[in-house]
Parts: structure tokens; C-alpha cells; sequence
């Protein structure tokens, strides 16, 4: 996927889509084990988990976190995958790359005590209206006509030296 500097973007699927992308962070630890990641129940929303980093956090001890998440696959059955193995002495943090999974996602802490944090991306996908997208299209004819009203810019002279 590719965001534009606003961090939005229009995706041609089925229709056109924008895509609304938000920084989501979770801490796993022994006395919070799970979390659930769910989106809105808006019927025109598709709510994305994009993670990006799992690592451990301050005060860590020397053991093994296993980090597992549990979604559905492409055949709407859940299940579950393990997707870090820390330990504060050899590999301390993990860099997933753009892991992005449908909601409901419940991210789990399968062993170890953490602080473990779970950062990314939450991604949010809602139809676009033909109305908006003619509307963007005005708006990109009036920026054009506005920038060929812009005079050229002429050499300045050079002075002669004698």
C-alpha cells in the first residue's frame, strides 16, 4: 500500500475507497494478556491492523515473550500464529514489516511476563462517493486553471562589464 503525505489515499477495487491510516499501540504484560482489536460497526468502514514492530519493554526480565495473533484466514476460519519470540538478551525487538490482518484481531501474550508493546498502523477503508470524487475533480481543474494564470518568470538581465 502507499499513503500520500495527508496519510490518505484512493484505492481502485471494486470502486474507489479512501484509506485513513492512525498509529495504534497496545502493551501486553502478565496482567493484561491480550488485546482485541475491533473496528466500528459502520456498514460503509473496513477497519485494517497493519503492525509494524513488537518489542519489549522497560523492565523486561531475561525470559522468553512469545507474541501470538489470532485472526481469520482467507476461509473465515480463526486462527492463530505466533509472530515474536523476544528475549531482552538476544532479540529484543522485531520489525514485521506491513503484517496487515482484517478486524477482529486479538493480539496475545503466549508466554513470558513483557512488557511487550505492539505497535502499527490502524487503516480505515470507506467507499467514496462519485459527488466527493467530482468535487476533487473541481478542485484539481480550478488549482490548474490557476496555475496557467501564473506569468512565466524572464531571465534577469546580465550587466555588461567593461
Amino acid at each position: 500500500m502507499s499513503f500520500n503525505d495527508d496519510d490518505t489515499s484512493e484505492v481502485g477495487l471494486a470502486g474507489q475507497s479512501k484509506l485513513e491510516s492512525f498509529l495504534f499501540s497496545c502493551e501486553l504484560s502478565s496482567k493484561v494478556p491480550f488485546y482485541t482489536f475491533q473496528g466500528d460497526e459502520e456498514e460503509d468502514l473496513e477497519h485494517f491492523l497493519e503492525l509494524r514492530t513488537v518489542c519489549l519493554g522497560e523492565g523486561a526480565k531475561e525470559e522468553s515473550n512469545v507474541v501470538e495473533v489470532t485472526a481469520m484466514n482467507h476461509q473465515g476460519k480463526t486462527t492463530s500464529v505466533p509472530i515474536a519470540h523476544l528475549h531482552m538478551s538476544c532479540l529484543p525487538m522485531v520489525s514485521l514489516g506491513e503484517f496487515e490482518l482484517k478486524a477482529p484481531v486479538t493480539i496475545r501474550l503466549k508466554a513470558g511476563t513483557g512488557p511487550v508493546t505492539v505497535s502499527g498502523l490502524h487503516l480505515i477503508a470507506s467507499q467514496v462517493e462519485e459527488s466527493d470524487l467530482s468535487d476533487e475533480d473541481d478542485d484539481d481543474d480550478m488549482e490548474e486553471e490557476d496555475e496557467e494564470e501564473i506569468s512565466p518568470i524572464k531571465p534577469a538581465k546580465k550587466k555588461q562589464t567593461q
